[in-house]
């Protein structure tokens, strides 16, 4: 069975692309850190589909932190100006979904 949440977490890994494309010339510290955590995003959803209990809500709280990690990236990168608004718009409306997503698996 496919779990979504992660499939989506994917989707919002494959959205950095061209974002990160940029931030690997302009501001390489701030690209790694969005790629460790949108990483940690789908990694941590992953690991807490297998678990139970109150591990498995932590682990998800841990994806929402990164979630929420990778959006407030992409906004400091625009407003450093890095990145322009176009660039990160579709990042940012993916990571809101995965934040609502993954709200619901915690509530």
């Amino acid at each position: 069975m496919t779990f979504q949440a992660f499939e989506f977490s994917l989707e919002l890994i494959r959205s950095l692309d061209e974002p990160l494309a940029i931030l690997d010339r302009r501001d390489p510290d701030l690209a790694r850190q969005l790629r460790r955590a949108a990483a940690s995003v789908s990694l941590n959803l992953s690991e807490g589909n297998r678990r139970n209990g109150k591990d498995r809500i932590h682990l998800w709280r841990v994806a929402a932190g990164s979630a929420a990690e990778v959006a407030a990236g992409l906004r400091v990168a625009e407003a450093f100006g890095y990145l322009q608004a176009g660039v990160v718009a579709r990042a940012l409306a993916l990571s809101d979904r995965l934040l609502a997503i993954i709200w619901r698996l915690t509530h």
